[in-house]
């Protein structure tokens, strides 16, 4: 029930000499989720709100796809990633500049199928609406009852649920990208649209402190700050998340509420959370319960699994006195395998050697209307086109690749490089719709023509 270890390594930002100590605030990314859960364990501990309270019962607004699924989800359907929405949806929009409230009531528009309550799939946005509803069931702002409930009575007082409070702090670390065998501070990733689920700040010494209150059964310095059971709540699991592969010899593991729960080779539970920035943090968690024992490891690059590999090895070190494992090694490649994905199959850098001609660009120019991701219109500009896309009207620079299809380049947290732009030619050689390749993984990325004003 005490720190055994705090410290710092390395610096907050590249070329300068600002070091890295147990008070330094880290972006937590998705080690939000648990933290977040704890939260709302507190409101489930006060009797304000319970895991299976319907969305719609504090957030009436709200609708997801079908009047059955806006009727009947709840808090803990969202908190265990067994919504019906799809892997990541609303992640673009937020990438595109819409706010949480324009993410979140664009959910409607995503097809649950018969996916509600039957398949796992990790949503950011569903956390966070789950989030927001038990927040509002306390009459505050998520970030004010994460403050009030959690932070401030637990003495977690470099921590926040807001990205102005994070950059205020003058012991704060800067995100770094890797450019070209380089590690550098390029980008500020800004969560704030999906907090619950992805915006939270802390340090290591705070950090600490809530280890202690979850391996304490809630109970910290003799005060119960929280319900045992309530905590325990969300160590159940309630979904399927990493089948095993080999049933016979694997094992399975499962998603609860705000945390990954798993079982080692010991029989033992293993909490456990992961977080990352691609542009700029990597973040983990791990908890042995039976142990009594926690590591958080906090850093400021984007995620390539050190931390992962380095709780995993601390773990062997403490249970067998060796590593059983290749930690590092194991965790670099899965991790190189992570950051190809969604990328084109398609190589847009090498044009065909004989392009098929585009046509003029007016004929590809005007205004198309998708319901999911909003607006996107083309501009001719300079002999070339133009693509302002999102509530902010972003420009992304179109490149000919062949025929009507065009690429640019991705950016944001899930930038993938480039990505084409397939335009659908109707009559008067006028384009009628156009798909984005980035944007359709599900289906979702093809917008239509909006008719030009008289």
């Amino acid at each position: 029930d005490k720190p055994l270890y705090l410290k710092g390594y390395g610096v907050r930002e590249g070329g300068k000499s600002d070091p890295v100590d147990a008070e330094t605030v880290f972006q937590l990314a998705s080690v939000s989720k648990p933290l977040g859960s704890t939260v709302i364990a507190g409101l489930v501990s006060d009797g304000v709100v319970k895991w299976d309270d319907a969305i719609i019962k504090y957030d009436p607004g709200f609708e997801m796809d079908t009047p059955y699924v806006t009727r009947n989800v709840t808090i803990r359907d969202m908190y265990s990633h067994r919504s019906g929405l799809y892997d990541h949806a609303g992640d673009l929009l937020e990438d595109m500049g819409y706010d949480r409230a324009g993410v979140l009531y664009r959910l409607r528009f995503v097809k649950t199928g018969n996916k509600f309550r039957s398949q796992y799939a990790y949503t950011n946005f569903g956390v966070t609406e789950g989030g927001v509803a038990a927040a509002k069931a306390a009459g505050k702002t998520w970030e004010e009852i994460s403050e009030e409930r959690l932070y401030r009575p637990l003495g977690m007082n470099s921590t926040s649920s807001r990205l102005s409070d994070f950059l205020a702090r003058p012991n704060h670390a800067r995100g770094h990208v890797l450019i070209d065998g380089k590690w550098e501070a390029k980008y500020q990733r800004d969560p704030d649209a999906q907090s619950p689920a992805g915006g939270a700040s802390s340090n290591a010494r705070d950090m600490a402190q809530w280890m202690r209150l979850h391996l304490g059964g809630g109970k910290v310095d003799g005060k119960q700050m929280i319900a045992a059971d309530a905590l325990a709540e969300t160590y159940r699991p309630q979904m399927v998340s990493n089948p095993a592969r080999d049933p016979a010899t694997d094992r399975t593991g499962f998603y609860g509420l705000g945390w990954n729960v798993g079982y080692d080779e010991l029989g033992r539970v293993k909490l456990s959370h992961s977080g990352g920035f691609d542009l700029g943090a990597a973040t983990t968690v791990y908890l042995l319960p039976s142990e009594q024992l926690g590591i958080v490891i906090l850093t400021n690059t984007a995620p390539i699994g050190v931390p992962e590999a380095l709780a995993q090895s601390f773990l062997d070190l403490a249970t067998y006195g060796e590593l059983k494992r290749d930690w590092v090694k194991l965790y670099k490649e899965g991790f190189a395998v992570l950051a190809t994905a969604g990328r084109s199959p398609i190589d847009y850098s090498k044009a065909p050697a004989q392009p098929a001609p585009k046509l003029a660009n007016d004929g590809y120019a005007g205004a198309y209307h998708n319901d999911f991701f909003g607006d996107v219109e083309f501009v001719a500009k300079d002999g070339g086109l133009v693509m302002q896309q999102g509530p902010k009207k972003t420009p992304f620079s179109l490149k000919h690749y062949n025929r009507d299809v065009f690429f640019y380049e991705t950016a944001g947290e899930n930038a993938v490089g480039l990505a084409g732009v397939t335009f659908t030619i109707g009559a008067q050689d006028k384009a009628t719709s156009i798909t984005v390749e980035n944007l359709n993984s599900e289906g979702l990325g093809t917008y239509t023509r909006v008719p030009d004003k008289k």
